[in-house]
């Protein structure tokens, strides 16, 4: 069992190790659009590349999630052929959001064996998701 300074302290560690393995200004951290943004995680149980569709707007939510299910099938076909579509996805603080996603399962923060695999995952899935976004955000961004 990990103390919570250790558990943070080895969060740290990775996400220290992987700027430094793999130094990249991320675009997507900043989409222009307010409640829609690109996140990393990685915990004990899994990695995931997500990007998140947080609007409280119920309705402005399902808008833009209905433009990225609009682009399902080229997403899957030519970027991420394992993405997942959640209409309401609900993160560990209960919110509820809409999002797609790219996950690897059986890796853990807890087990620097699987480090390497996680951070090339990551970086892989997220450059994806950039070639995506760079082809298609004017098609999501667009006023309905």
């Amino acid at each position: 069992m990990y103390s919570k300074a250790e558990a943070k302290k080895l969060r740290e560690d990775f996400w220290i190790s992987f700027g430094k393995s793999f130094p990249r200004k991320w675009t997507l951290y900043d989409t222009k659009i307010k409640d829609f943004s690109f996140k990393f995680s990685f915990d004990t149980r899994k990695a995931r590349v997500l990007l998140a569709v947080e609007d409280p707007d119920e309705e402005m939510r399902s808008l833009y999630y209905n433009k990225l299910l609009s682009l399902k099938t080229i997403l899957q076909e030519e970027y991420l052929p394992n993405a997942i579509f959640e209409e309401h996805f609900f993160l560990e603080n209960g919110k509820e959001i809409s999002c797609v996603y790219v996950e690897l399962q059986e890796v853990t923060i807890r087990n620097k064996n699987t480090w390497q695999q996680t951070m090339e995952f990551l970086y892989q899935s997220m450059s994806q998701f950039e070639a995506f976004w760079e082809e298609y955000k004017d098609i999501i961004q667009e006023e309905k």
